[in-house]
């Protein structure tokens, strides 16, 4: 299946005609975490999560739902391939929140885009701290977002990306350049929707950008995060509070499961 591009630029609320150059580029790394949210119910309530490009687009284009890494980032890759940008996906080992060196699996995916003056990096789906600049492929300088200056670090063909979050550098995810295919992010993704230590199966997450705002939701807590300012948090304590900020904050058209409510009942306990 071919991807509607027409249907995605609106639903990202992208104007104006789209072509394969660096402001494109730039809008719609700004614009996708704007209008498509970060969320994880499908793994939370034990649905699949299909990668196919027809999958991916009656779920996040048509339906107005959110994703995961793997389904915002294949997305973003197909619209972008359709605007004519040449696309590489990439695979990384996370390191946010990690507590130790222990090695981790390559569990997020991330892309490379082609351009006259060097390949730069994209993400679309990496939750509360999702990328929304285009950087370059350009070891140890800072960069500026729309939100945090992020920088890549190398080592041995390494890369490292972090990002200025409370004055301090902070890693996010190790990746190198290798190209991945639709079955390697199948079997992560399978991986993480079904292992019984995940988090995509224990936790509700959601995040979304707003301006300069950065909404994010970890189980019952709602957070606001804005450069300079400190951070807001408010304790969700209720089905119906959670409901309605994942619809009216994350934008989302929630699932008719019925299991749902259940769900978010014990969210909102803990």
């Amino acid at each position: 299946m071919s991807l509607d591009l027409g249907a995605y630029l609106r639903r990202v609320g992208f104007e104006g005609r789209a072509e394969a150059t660096l402001p494109t580029l730039e809008r719609l790394a700004r614009l996708h975490p704007q209008h498509i949210p970060f969320e994880n119910l499908d793994p939370l309530l034990r649905r699949p999560v299909a990668l196919g490009l027809d999958a991916l687009q009656r779920k996040l284009v048509d339906e107005r739902r959110g994703g995961f890494c793997y389904e915002h980032n294949l997305l973003f890759k197909a619209a972008l391939e359709a605007i004519g940008f040449r696309v590489t996906g990439l695979a990384a080992h996370v390191l946010w929140g990690g507590t130790d060196d222990t090695p981790r699996p390559r569990t997020h995916m991330l892309l490379k885009v082609e351009s006259d003056d060097g390949p730069r990096i994209v993400d679309a789906g990496f939750g509360g701290l999702t990328l929304t600049g285009v950087l370059r492929l350009l070891p140890h300088a800072e960069q500026p977002t729309p939100h945090e200056p992020f920088r890549l670090l190398e080592h041995e063909g390494e890369y490292t990306m972090q990002a200025q979050v409370g004055g301090e550098w902070r890693a996010l995810y190790a990746f190198d350049l290798q190209p991945q295919r639709l079955p390697d992010y199948e079997l992560t993704c399978w991986y993480l929707c079904h292992h019984p230590a995940s988090r995509f199966v224990n936790h509700l997450l959601a995040a979304r950008t707003d301006g300069e705002r950065r909404y994010g939701l970890l189980d019952n807590t709602l957070n606001l995060h804005r450069a300079g300012h400190p951070s807001e948090r408010r304790r969700l304590d209720s089905v119906e509070a959670l409901r309605d900020v994942l619809v009216a904050v994350f934008g989302l058209q929630l699932p008719d499961d019925p299991a749902l409510d259940d769900t978010l009942q014990r969210i909102a306990a803990r």
